[in-house]
């Protein structure tokens, strides 16, 4: 039997765009409560939230943006983001997301290869303030949230018609972009359509169940897929309601959230459950209110997985898998899953879209249960990458199937495990880097000869990032708070190494590449990381 499965279902997809299904959503739900801002004091039901889309949406066709002009959206978990991300999509521009880590070599970037033509953003979050990157930069179309030029936008539309550019569009365009670290050295943004995102969280809320009367709690990122998708359009194409606990994640918001708002569902990568469940007054929030939720991101350790189902009350959580280019979700456990299977697999194929696992070296599908690259076909794999079509062929093949670059193992029923990765990537608490893009970075340190940065084992984030360096002669010796302070302000923070380790040069094969797998070993004892390297993931 061999590794290939198809998500059968009797389930049709959803053939329109997003405002199509959100018109029938507020047709269907007008009364409920489609969206809370819990940190703000605010809430909408649909009907008030489709008032505020079409404002924006107006208010964008007023400043003159055109079918497939490209905005960006550069800020926290916030009401706006969610109000900007449908009335984009309501006249056919294409939302770019703009990381919140983000420093200035990464935004200037993202804004030059997108083309962006407006940037609609927070004024600060945290230690970045956007205000002046933004001017540092030189882009002076710019939106500020919470400032008079929000309230511009909302007004300056009024009494224009958005019928006619609606019946312009079709599900087939492209309406996001989402920016994810490159093998290159730079990010390359992930071009999705309409039918891709809204099928997809269509699809991840059939799976977990949504009704109208489910409560969402949201408080993983929006900039990703796991949270403009699987969140935001997972519920309302259910009618359910989104719930945004806090602008950036904290555990105790979350759960006072969950608490406050009577949550049916919780999402989230390990390391916020795992940063829940260890809250000293953890026993003090009333999750009974929780059925569900997603944990993906990540692989998640079996035990948290347990704990999560056990003492969160989320007996039908599921593992979802998938990446930016696949929408994201293209594997997922069911709601009737065994506890096994939802702690040692990713799931199997979700409905519509196919799954294989083939040998990388000769491309055939390989027999049930051996390991091989895991590839996706289906309406979930992107346009391509926004300009960049070698990059793009590299990734889909002639067939149209993504090549995810992870290695797993498919069984007798269908169910995936990841067993490894091709590629280097690292994952740390669900932020993707690649090494490459990070080292290309550190090449420009002047005392910096060569540099190679893998993922190493860590219980908190699952990976940490550690630079292994040759310094050039007569450099000054380098430690890891030199190279951190090198990198702040340039690079988000999640990309910067937490281990620097100087050495003469690297493993190598007799071809001259780089073992970075050796160079992993050697840093588990290095680093003495022998107890993280041992914690089992699912």
């Amino acid at each position: 039997m061999l590794s290939y499965s198809a998500g059968v279902s009797e389930v049709a997809m959803l053939g329109e765009t997003i405002g199509a299904g959100l018109a029938r959503t507020v047709a269907q739900f007008g009364d409920r409560e489609a969206l809370v801002d819990v940190a703000a004091g605010k809430r909408w039901t649909y009907t008030q939230f489709d008032a505020a889309v079409n404002e924006v949406a107006r208010g964008l066709l007023a400043r003159g943006i055109a079918k497939g002009d490209r905005v960006g959206i550069w800020a926290p978990n916030c009401a706006e983001w969610v109000i900007v991300q449908y009335a984009t999509a309501a006249i056919g521009a294409i939302l770019v997301n703009v990381n919140p880590a983000y420093r200035t070599h990464e935004l200037a970037y993202v804004v030059k290869q997108s083309g962006l033509s407006l940037l609609i953003s927070a004024v600060s979050f945290k230690t970045s303030d956007y205000r002046a990157m933004i001017k540092e930069i030189g882009f002076s179309q710019t939106i500020f949230i919470g400032t008079p030029d929000w309230a511009d936008l909302v007004e300056s539309g009024t009494g224009i018609d958005l019928a006619p550019r609606a019946a312009e569009l079709s599900f087939d365009d492209p309406i996001n972009i989402q920016y994810t670290s490159g093998t290159t050295g730079f990010p390359k943004g992930a071009t999705l359509s309409h039918h891709n995102i809204l099928n997809n969280g269509f699809f991840v809320g059939e799976l977990v169940g949504y009704t109208s009367a489910d409560r969402v709690c949201i408080p993983v990122p929006l900039y990703h897929c796991f949270g403009m998708v699987m969140g935001n359009l997972a519920a309302t194409s259910h009618g359910a309601t989104m719930v945004l606990p806090a602008p950036g994640f904290d555990p105790a918001a979350a759960l006072r959230a969950v608490t406050s708002e009577k949550c049916t569902s919780l999402y989230g990568v390990p390391t916020m459950f795992i940063a829940e469940l260890g809250l000293p007054d953890f026993a003090g929030y009333d999750l009974s209110s929780l059925r569900t939720g997603i944990m993906a991101g990540s692989p998640c350790p079996v035990e948290v997985m347990k704990r999560v189902v056990a003492e969160m009350n989320m007996a039908e959580v599921a593992i979802c898998y998938g990446m930016t280019e696949t929408s994201p979700v293209s594997t997922m456990t069911r709601r009737d899953d065994s506890l096994v299977r939802r702690t040692e697999t990713v799931g199997r194929v979700m409905p519509h879209l196919e799954s294989k696992v083939v040998d990388p070296a000769t491309g055939l599908v390989v027999a049930r249960g051996e390991p091989g690259e895991l590839c996706t076909r289906g309406y979930s794999v992107m346009l391509g990458y926004w300009d960049q079509p070698d990059a793009t062929a590299e990734a889909i093949d002639a067939a149209r199937w993504m090549h995810t670059g992870d290695l797993a193992t498919m069984d007798a029923d269908g169910y995936v495990t990841i067993v490894g990765r091709i590629k280097d990537l690292v994952i740390r608490g669900g932020e993707n880097v690649y090494p490459r893009e990070v080292e290309e970075f550190l090449y420009t340190h002047p005392d910096v000869a060569d540099v190679q940065v893998i993922g190493v084992p860590d219980e908190k984030f699952g990976e940490e990032l550690m630079a292994w360096v040759v310094l050039r002669p007569g450099a000054n010796p380098l430690t890891a708070e030199a190279v951190r302070e090198f990198c702040r302000g340039k690079l988000a923070h999640f990309k910067v190494p937490r281990y620097v380790y100087v050495v003469d040069g690297f493993p190598m094969t007799v071809t001259g590449k780089v073992r970075k797998v050796e160079m992993r070993s050697q840093a588990v004892d290095i680093l003495h990381l022998h107890d993280a390297d041992a914690v089992k993931n699912a």
